[in-house]
């Protein structure tokens, strides 16, 4: 079995399948765009985790962080914030991952910009 070189990855994973269950678990399955939303981002979260165990790139982080910041904003976007659960769900959610992925990138030194990049 191949070493994850990022323990975060395994979590925003985990996170990705709970954001799945989530509109059951917290009983808003009800709301069709709520539910919708944390099944296909938590289907990609999951994808882009299994990715970035299996091959680490930089990439695969910041696609993490993206994930997580449209959590953070889809209750507005998608009008779906009067729903006080969905969108603790998915606040709450999207904050875990952008922190674990932007925690990643912060720390592994494969992942910072060449010298010959930096200002």
């Amino acid at each position: 079995m191949k070493h994850v070189k990022h323990w975060q990855d395994p979590v925003n994973a985990a996170l990705g399948a709970a954001l799945i269950l989530s509109p059951w678990a917290a009983r808003y399955s009800g709301d069709a765009m709520a539910t919708t939303n944390a099944v296909v981002v938590g289907l990609a979260l999951i994808a882009t985790a299994l990715g970035a165990m299996l091959a680490p790139q930089a990439w695969e982080e910041w696609t993490e962080a993206v994930l997580g910041l449209w959590m953070v904003l889809s209750p507005w976007v998608l009008a779906y914030s009067a729903h006080r659960m969905a969108m603790l769900v998915a606040v709450v959610g999207g904050i875990a991952v952008m922190f674990f992925a932007l925690w990643t990138l912060a720390t592994d030194k494969d992942f910072s910009l060449p010298k010959s990049m930096m200002p």
